[in-house]
């Protein structure tokens, strides 16, 4: 990112991504996945949706907005089942707290490459014309690090040329995106969560530990990769999630046994977990921020969970003790994950999710004079 774009996005405040689906897209969805109309009709909700969730973005002040993922039934298998290489059925692996639904696991049919044709890329032209020109659309789609667990045996002789194919294709999709007018993106990501969860579960076990510290390299150098060389006007983020699915989760534990590797991420900025205890406290921020002038520390203080709204006070305080590690101007305030990482969506109304929004910004203007 060059000088004159230093910090420019994420904004000190920001929307993670998904927002809670209308009624009127949940019938549409249910009338189509019952055959009662066409994927045309379809989309011509999902087109008159979207346009209604951007325009109350636009309105209530957010500087970049998305299309709250109306487009798409899950966070990640839309986006994957349009790669090349990757089917459309998926397996299920680990299992959210109280069992409501399970985390699943892409299956590679092919080598994975770029898809010139992906939907994602008509959805985001559209959304992009819908904003005025001082508002941007941040584009999301899923961290490549959650296809380490695909059967890339099955179709690779070895794992460096898969992680190789990983990053060029992700990295062409960028550029697409790019090419499109795209200069905010987001690789959302709970890899990062799951080996926590495991780097704990492992240190009284030194082989699987290093096993999953091997996986925590691998992911950097992934990553890394997929950004090197791209535009310096475009920036990128990442969102490390603990699961999220009807207001429940998957993983806990301090970001303390990754910072090191978080660090290392060539991000322009990381939108963090902070809405409960699961978290941990704010110490690994010294080490995940690597003393990166131009990186910025997203803190999802508030939650996307429950319908409480937090209360400036209680918001002022964190962000103040959270910047006895990271200076102010590198932090930023946003719900801790989106509302709706699929079509069901988080235990919450539409107006009490505006509600939370609007606190985040109240409390950015009030921190940051902005």
């Amino acid at each position: 990112m060059t000088e004159a774009t230093r910090i420019k996005f994420p904004y000190h405040y920001d929307v993670v991504g998904s927002l809670l689906r209308t009624a009127e897209l949940k019938q549409a969805l249910a009338q189509f996945e019952r055959g009662d109309i066409s994927p045309e009709a379809l989309k011509e909700v999902q087109r008159a949706e979207t346009k209604k969730v951007v325009d109350r973005e636009v309105a209530l002040g957010l500087k970049a907005v998305t299309d709250g993922e109306f487009n798409r039934n899950w966070w990640h298998l839309d986006f994957w089942k349009h790669l090349t290489g990757i089917s459309e059925h998926f397996k299920e692996s680990i299992s959210f707290a109280g069992g409501g639904n399970k985390l699943h696991t892409a299956q590679l049919v092919d080598k994975v490459a770029f898809n010139p044709e992906h939907p994602f890329f008509s959805d985001f032209k559209y959304t992009q014309s819908l904003v005025p020109a001082e508002v941007t659309v941040k584009q999301t789609i899923p961290s490549p690090t959650l296809l380490f667990g695909a059967n890339w045996h099955d179709v690779y002789a070895d794992w460096d040329t898969y992680l190789s194919d990983l990053a060029e294709a992700y990295h062409q999709t960028i550029l697409q995106f790019y090419a499109l007018g795209n200069r905010y993106l987001q690789l959302d990501d709970t890899n990062w969560a799951y080996l926590i969860s495991e780097l704990n579960a492992t240190e009284d076990d030194p082989n699987a530990h290093a096993n999953f510290e091997s996986q925590a390299k691998d992911a950097v150098a992934l990553v890394n990769a997929v950004l090197k060389d791209l535009p310096a006007d475009l920036t990128t983020t990442t969102h490390i999630c603990r699961g999220n699915f009807k207001s429940t989760y998957v993983f806990s534990g301090s970001y303390d046994v990754v910072a090191k590797y978080l660090g290392q991420l060539n991000y322009d900025g990381l939108f963090l977990e902070y809405d409960s205890q699961r978290a941990g406290g704010f110490e690994p921020l010294d080490e995940i921020w690597n003393n990166d002038k131009n990186k910025r520390l997203i803190l999802g203080l508030v939650t996307s969970k429950t319908p409480e709204l937090e209360t400036k006070e209680s918001l002022v305080t964190r962000l103040n003790e959270a910047a006895t590690h990271v200076p102010l101007e590198n932090l930023g305030l946003s719900t801790q994950c989106g509302f709706a990482s699929s079509t069901v969506g988080n235990l919450l109304t539409q107006e009490e999710e505006w509600r939370k929004l609007q606190r985040i910004i109240e409390v950015a203007k009030q921190v940051w004079s902005v």
